[in-house]
């Protein structure tokens, strides 16, 4: 088995460790194994890089770097820490936006039936935030989680022409964002919630990587299938 799907293997079985340890509220647990996430990610892209014989994306190591200091930032109490979280992970969206930028996304969500993407995703925020305005309000965070909420809309919309895998990926993402913001906006907060959103956050950022990847060593002139089209078997 090459060394980046042993990192792999490695990455579900913390990621398995971590969703038990919100399922149990085992606070000792989450704290050795959230940090762990996005480097061992971190890590399988660089390996499946060199392994295929081509540079790791700087901007996407970033990422995941933002994406670690946002985890670490968001184990701490208190709305500091919050923001402190959300500014890591707004520039974790950026790095991400201007990676699906620079391989096409603007010219791609021209055209149809792309050109629908971006406004689905904004009717989608706006809703959200309407429907969580108040109880942002009374948590001093409406008007960064809007700006937050924007940012990362913009990522997920731009994600979708970067193959299936990385649109689902950023699909999961934000939905694993609306969860958090539904919680501190006190307007839903299903069963098991931070399970749900550590899975959907983990799953999210491991297709994303493991979608770039498979796009930057595709062969000249593949195909790259959209995520809101069916994939090619």
């Amino acid at each position: 088995m090459p060394r980046s799907r042993t990192l792999l293997v490695v990455f579900l079985v913390v990621t398995a460790a971590n969703l038990l340890a919100n399922a149990t509220d085992s606070g000792v647990t989450e704290l050795l194994t959230k940090p762990l996430l996005m480097p061992l990610l971190a890590a399988y892209l660089w390996l499946a890089s060199a392994e295929r014989g081509i540079r790791p994306d700087r901007l996407v190591l970033a990422a995941l770097a933002c994406s670690t200091a946002g985890d670490v930032a968001l184990l701490g109490d208190g709305t500091g820490w919050f923001i402190a979280g959300m500014v890591f992970f707004l520039a974790a969206h950026v790095c991400y936006l201007v990676v699906f930028t620079r391989h096409g996304a603007a010219r791609a969500l021209l055209r149809p039936p792309l050109v629908a993407v971006p406004l689905g995703y904004a009717v989608l925020t706006v809703v959200a935030l309407a429907w969580m305005w108040a109880g942002l309000t009374d948590a001093g965070l409406a008007v960064p989680v809007a700006g937050y909420a924007f940012a990362l809309a913009a990522m997920a919309a731009t994600a979708v022409t970067q193959g299936w895998r990385v649109g689902l990926g950023a699909a999961l993402f934000l939905g694993s964002d609306l969860l958090i913001a539904t919680g501190v906006a006190e307007v839903a907060q299903p069963p098991g919630a931070p399970v749900l959103v550590m899975a959907t956050y983990a799953a999210g950022q491991a297709l994303i990587v493991i979608g770039l990847v498979a796009r930057a060593t595709a062969p000249p002139g593949a195909t790259v299938t959209p995520a809101v089209a069916p994939a090619a078997p």
